[in-house]
């Protein structure tokens, strides 16, 4: 059975409120969990201490029988300090898409001509 430490979505429309579970990799985002390990609340400031409650004991616990965290989980347990998390990189993510690039293109070579012909006369 894979398990994972994932987040379960709760609270009202518009207003999200997730629980930290753990849970069979299969079952349903909201659907039945194995244990709930803490509370994720967004809506409250980034540096407020209630924003992420999180029983490392129980965590801890999980990780060692194999349990695999998601990225956002895997950013909470670093910085509870219980799981080394890597950066991560993606060079090419400011990069414009291929359509926007070939009308750059276009548009640059448009403008060389008319330089080219205005140089000419």
């Amino acid at each position: 059975m894979s398990l994972k430490i994932r987040l379960a979505r709760g609270g009202a429309k518009k207003r999200p409120y997730y629980r930290i579970v753990v849970a069979d990799a299969r079952a349903p985002r909201d659907g039945r969990f194995i244990e709930k390990i803490g509370t994720f609340n967004p809506l409250l400031a980034k540096d407020s201490e209630t924003r992420v409650v999180l029983d490392t004991e129980k965590a801890k616990a999980w990780l060692e029988k194999g349990a695999q965290p998601t990225d956002r989980v895997a950013r909470f347990l670093d910085a509870a300090g219980l799981l080394k998390r890597e950066t991560r990189n993606n060079p090419k993510k400011a990069e414009p898409g291929q359509k926007a690039q070939e009308r750059a293109k276009e548009k640059a070579d448009k403008a060389a001509a008319a330089a080219g012909g205005e140089a000419a006369e």
